[in-house]
């Protein structure tokens, strides 16, 4: 690979002024990129014109300048695969401004405005790629459907990055969706107002799982286990089926209570 070492000096101060300059002021559609370590290669995404066949559209280029630059010109080649008369099917450019036109007081500013230009009009009598040329001289929507068809698949804009600072928010918003959602699945008798039902869990089955095939209320023997395999494990109860307990804490005590006068008279009448 090249390194700076084998551009002159004065040649990379005139490239470091340029590349600056391209960074503070970029031209239209353009934006350039190159190697600390490497000026000797220039790479530029260019957005493809609008209302041309390479419209939304990123293509990558690079310019690659010899060691007597700027009196001889950089040699083009685009990277992203295009369909274009002036550009080969291995990505070499040919536009006259890096041949014959060239002028060593022209920088690397209007090199890539004239590449960008050249998507506007190409300049099929001096084709590389034969068949665009021909096709655009002779059938532009056939030439337009062939161009677009290689922008679609080859040159397509990259969708945006989501940052971290919204990949968390979106999953927060996410957690507290599922969460929502948990709660609602609860039936309204047995949830209570602003309670969050805690997922399953060994020692605390929601109480969804209790509930028969007709969704009708968990027995109440059933409910009084989920309180001994609490109390057991010395962990409690968790909060909203302790709540749940506690409103209907004197119904339940009523019903044990009616059990265990039934369980007396049994008593009694078995001694009689």
């Amino acid at each position: 690979m090249a390194t700076n070492e084998n551009l002159p000096p004065n040649v990379i101060k005139q490239l470091a002024r340029e590349l600056k300059n391209l960074d503070e002021i970029p031209p239209e559609g353009i934006k350039v990129g190159v190697n600390d370590d490497d000026f000797s290669t220039i790479y530029a995404d260019i957005e493809g014109p609008a209302g041309t066949p390479y419209e939304n559209g990123v293509f990558r280029m690079k310019l690659i300048l010899n060691r007597d630059f700027p009196h001889s010109p950089p040699k083009g080649y685009f990277l992203t695969k295009i369909f274009h008369p002036n550009i080969a099917n291995n990505g070499e450019i040919c536009v006259n401004t890096l041949k014959k036109d060239w002028n060593p007081s022209l920088g690397l500013r209007h090199v890539l405005i004239v590449v960008r230009c050249l998507l506007i009009e190409p300049f099929p009598e001096s084709a590389l790629n034969e068949q665009a040329g021909k096709m655009l001289l002779e059938n532009y929507e056939e030439y337009a459907r062939h161009a677009r068809l290689y922008t679609g698949i080859h040159a397509l804009k990259p969708k945006p990055k989501f940052k971290t600072g919204a990949i968390s928010e979106s999953t927060a918003a996410l957690n507290v969706d599922q969460t929502n959602t948990s709660v609602c699945s609860v039936d309204p008798k047995t949830a209570v107002s602003g309670a969050v039902v805690p997922p399953p869990t060994p020692l605390a089955p929601s109480l969804n799982t209790m509930k028969g095939a007709s969704g009708q209320e968990p027995p109440t023997t059933a409910l009084n286990s989920i309180v001994e395999m609490g109390v057991s494990s010395g962990s409690g109860l968790p909060a909203a089926v302790a709540h749940t307990h506690k409103k209907e804490g004197g119904g339940l005590a009523k019903a044990q209570g009616d059990k265990k006068k039934i369980d007396a008279r049994k008593k009694s009448l078995k001694r009689l």
